[in-house]
């Protein structure tokens, strides 16, 4: 079982350190919503991870693998839900464009004092829209961005077997893998979230935010058009 462990653990950390829909996701949360909510976001997708564990060793997630059209439609719904969330992201970019555009130019009557208070209030209301995220949102974003994605079932259905030893009980002994999984998963992306926190004062200049949210916004919608046409192909 200590091996079993080990080189498990081996491998889930370099699954777990891959960038994927998971970072992309916890990075945006950290940039809109914050620290607690991106923490709250990590801690939805190593649920997520439970879920599939579960599945896995109940049996559904080889009945998703054999049904070619459950697999194809959870698929689909996942490179949709990652397509929103990067169309959500390029919004907020798209806001903050804006509102740096009416700080510098403005209303011709107005006063340059006027002008950028106008744009301030404008940006800290797109601002202020993205910290409408609470955590229990977060918490849901995640979850649904790692229950949503097929693949992480079939790599635990393929992964984990691998790791169990003869004669040890599947379900108790798939759930301490998962569960190891899921701790490396908080941990690396808990990292992310603290990182981006303390760099907050440069990630929060708007042109630097502007570059962030269209940088993530554009690895979301890759990341569900890539998912969408290995789903469909």
């Amino acid at each position: 079982m200590i091996a079993s462990l080990l080189g498990f653990t081996t491998v889930a950390a370099l699954l777990t350190i891959s960038p994927g829909p998971d970072f992309a996701v916890v990075l945006r949360t950290a940039l809109g919503s914050g620290r607690r909510a991106a923490l709250c976001s990590a801690l939805g997708i190593s649920t997520g991870c439970f879920v599939w564990g579960l599945a896995g060793a109940i049996g559904l997630t080889a009945m998703l693998s054999a049904s070619e059209t459950a697999y194809r439609v959870l698929g689909l719904a996942g490179a949709l839900y990652l397509m929103w969330l990067g169309v959500q992201a390029l919004r907020s970019a798209r806001r903050g464009r804006t509102a740096g555009r009416t700080e510098t130019t403005g209303p011709g009557q107005g006063t340059g004092r006027e002008t950028a208070a106008g744009g301030g209030q404008a940006q800290a209301a797109g601002a202020t829209k993205d910290a409408l995220a609470t955590p229990l949102g977060a918490f849901r974003t995640g979850l649904l961005t790692n229950v949503l994605n097929p693949k992480v079932g079939v790599v635990y259905m393929s992964l984990l077997p691998q790791f169990i030893p003869h004669g040890a009980p599947v379900v108790a002994t798939t759930l301490l893998l998962v569960t190891v999984h899921a701790a490396l998963g908080v941990l690396w992306l808990g990292g992310v979230a603290l990182a981006v926190h303390r760099a907050r004062a440069v990630f929060q200049r708007p042109r630097v935010r502007r570059r962030l949210d269209q940088a993530t916004g554009g690895m979301l919608l890759a990341l569900g058009a890539a998912v969408g046409f290995e789903t469909a192909r």
